[in-house]
């Protein structure tokens, strides 16, 4: 592990290192325009609060520091609740949507936006998903495109070629990095830039308030708990079965039913003894649809009767009410990635229970230095998550120390991924 960690803080070091006159080189082009338009794309699906978080938060990426440009979001999925949420805390983004075959696009909004656009940026997510939409770009309009804070997992002839002609790759962990340079991409347009759902704003207080009020929660007073299967089940999410099989199902669920109680006892664990030992309460929410459904099960029902009396729900949100929740918490603790992501960006500690089936994307968390509060849950009991818990609790001043210490090195990356976009433009 040590080796590792000290091979990828070498990429970090090298990839900080951005020379500028490559970079303009390698993007080709200096419009010198006070007011380039920015198309991006992003929000892959609504059933997952951390997959809606990553657009606003590059939108605020982009606002801060690219102030004049002016951004199209070509949102991938549709969803007339997120698009009002986005529009409501950004009400001059412009939202478009549209499909590509054979890399021509099929709506007028989107030829528009090719016109207009000088670059196409691709937000984070889990691998690149919107590679046709890249395709289309590059072969309709031949001006550049980048990539924002993605995980590239696996790199086949296809996508290494698409990637090859990427006026920039900025990976959202150094495990990526790795990827890429064993498919033999190199260059100082690659570069670590974690997710942008770092770079979150947006806030709901009014209902989160309402919320606490009415569960008599008290700010700092209650952790979050965030439950999570071995692999989404979206079969059950999407009503095609999400194109699985029979037998693809069937393997899913028996990874699930196989770890389900063995994961989530070790959280359970935590959270007794939080109860117990602090006499305060636990929040159970979910950061994914399917979560709502299997929070009694996994989390709740097999909790001792006084430690159950202290436990309150929450259904599915939007990512600025969980935000504004998560910034009046004592401690997240999740399965899922985002969340704690979410909390940190607010200043409240935060627990990843890292599964193995949940990709190289968790290791971002030990880019930023936020190993010590990440638990690989093969490798780790309910009591190394419980006594970590209670060390943050007997020290919070230093723990919160510890948030804005990796939420500076979050800016630094971005500072410094930034540069490139400014010089491109000039502003």
């Amino acid at each position: 592990m040590n080796n590792t960690l000290h091979t990828r803080r070498a990429f970090l070091h090298r990839a900080s290192l951005l020379s500028a006159s490559l970079l303009v080189s390698r993007i080709g082009l200096a419009t010198n325009k006070p007011d380039p338009t920015i198309l991006f794309t992003s929000g892959w699906q609504s059933v997952n609060i951390g997959d809606i978080a990553h657009t606003p938060g590059l939108i605020a990426l982009l606002k801060k520091r690219l102030p004049k440009a002016r951004l199209i979001l070509w949102k991938r999925s549709r969803s007339a609740e997120v698009e009002a949420m986005l529009l409501r805390h950004y009400p001059d983004l412009r939202i478009i949507h549209g499909n590509v075959v054979s890399n021509v696009p099929q709506s007028e909004a989107v030829k528009q936006a090719f016109e207009e656009a000088d670059f196409f940026l691709h937000g984070s997510g889990p691998m690149v998903v919107a590679a046709d939409y890249l395709e289309a770009w590059h072969a309709q309009t031949n001006k550049p495109f980048g990539l924002f804070g993605v995980t590239i997992q696996d790199v086949n002839p296809n996508l290494k070629t698409l990637l090859s002609k990427a006026s920039l790759l900025f990976t959202r962990e150094t495990a990526s990095i790795d990827s890429l340079r064993k498919a033999g991409l190199s260059g100082e347009h690659i570069a670590f830039a974690p997710d942008a759902t770092f770079a979150l704003t947006i806030r709901d207080d009014d209902k989160a308030k309402a919320f606490l009020s009415a569960n008599n929660l008290k700010p700092r007073e209650f952790i979050c708990a965030i439950p999570r299967l071995r692999v989404t089940p979206y079969h059950k999410i999407n009503p095609n079965n999400n194109g699985w099989s029979e037998q693809k199902i069937r393997e899913v669920t028996e990874l699930n039913d196989k770890w389900k109680e063995a994961d989530h006892a070790k959280l359970r664990e935590a959270i007794t003894a939080w109860v117990r030992q602090t006499g305060h309460s636990v929040l159970v929410c979910p950061e994914m649809t399917y979560q709502v459904d299997i929070m009694d099960e996994l989390l709740i029902d097999p909790l001792p009767a006084d430690v159950k009396a202290k436990v309150v729900k929450r259904g599915y949100w939007l990512p600025d009410e969980a935000t504004s929740l998560y910034a009046q918490a004592h401690t997240v603790l999740s399965f899922e990635c985002h969340s704690p992501i979410m909390a940190a960006v607010t200043g409240t500690p935060c627990f990843y229970l890292r599964q193995p089936q949940d990709t190289i994307k968790g290791q971002m968390y030990y880019d930023l230095g936020l190993g010590d509060w990440t638990f690989e849950i093969e490798q780790s009991t309910g009591q190394q998550i419980t006594d970590r818990l209670m060390q943050v609790t007997k020290n919070y001043p230093a723990a919160q120390q510890n948030v804005r210490k990796a939420l500076a090195a979050v800016e630094k990356r971005y500072d410094q991924t930034f540069q490139l976009l400014r010089k491109t433009w000039l502003v």
